[in-house]
């Protein structure tokens, strides 16, 4: 049986691959296990700095849960399980506390559950030609985990007319674009090299460093500015006495490559 989610590294990088072609790569238990799995692996792969995700081909990106698992009556045994047990949340980089940043390439459909990519992605870039939708509410059921993410990121108006529309309406990537809800919009050849790019810059920078950054942004958002800042305080406060706080002058002034030390969470 093909693996539904592939998975490779090169020079700092690893990329992601939804690849379930029968349901628009939608993901279902079995690709849910395996990203929190891999999740839990480049958590602590030293050799592994950014983390690309992406869709297989050029139809779609991520459309979500498998629809044909909830026809078959797993909807309501899904709505039962606590949000930390059900499938869909362990998918992501952000739902398993993995704090390297991790770019998202949008290659085409975005449809309900693949929002949770885009609302816990630290960038997003997305193709010309990618549409994005929710129909939640047209199978019947409701659309609260991703809208919530998402109202993070883009305005709520953007967030309700997806989600309350069902679908019925899609968003075009240049509509994504000018809300904010991706980045960058490039032609489909462009897609996955522009993505390489942006996520070979980052890895350049220190492991550690990138970590910390990132954690303290998202964790930021979990409270009001003044205890936004003092969390994200703590984090420059544990990276002082870390090496790659010296290295990264040292190698500035020197006029050198910098040699950072490995990220450990």
């Amino acid at each position: 049986m093909p693996d539904k989610v592939r998975y490779e590294k090169s020079a700092r990088v690893a990329t992601i691959t939804l690849d379930n072609p029968g349901a628009r790569n939608a993901f279902d238990h079995d690709m849910a296990r395996r990203l929190k799995r891999l999740w839990d692996e480049i958590k602590t792969d030293p050799e592994v700095v950014c983390i690309i995700v992406t869709g297989a081909g050029e139809e779609a990106f991520c459309t979500g849960w498998d629809i044909r698992s909830t026809a078959a009556g797993e909807s309501q045994a899904l709505a039962k399980k606590k949000r930390q047990e059900a499938p869909y949340g362990r998918i992501t980089a952000l739902q398993n506390r993995c704090w390297k940043p991790v770019v998202t390439a949008v290659n085409g459909v975005c449809n309900g559950g693949g929002f949770h990519f885009l609302a816990d992605s630290d960038l997003v870039i997305a193709s010309d030609t990618a549409t994005f939708l929710d129909t939640h509410v047209k199978v019947g059921t409701v659309a609260g985990l991703e809208p919530a993410g998402l109202a993070r990121r883009i305005p709520l108006e953007s967030v309700l007319r997806l989600a309350l529309l069902g679908g019925a309406e899609r968003m075009s990537a240049a509509e994504a674009l000018r809300i904010g809800l991706v980045g960058e919009g490039l032609p489909q050849s462009e897609l996955l090299p522009r993505a390489r790019e942006l996520a070979a810059k980052i890895a350049e920078h220190s492991p550690t460093a990138l970590a910390r950054t990132k954690q303290a942004i998202w964790q930021s958002l979990d409270h009001g500015l003044e205890k936004g800042l003092d969390a994200a305080y703590a984090h420059i406060e544990a990276h002082a006495e870390h090496p790659d706080q010296l290295e990264g002058p040292r190698a500035f002034f020197e006029k050198r490559p910098a040699q950072w030390a490995p990220y450990s969470e």
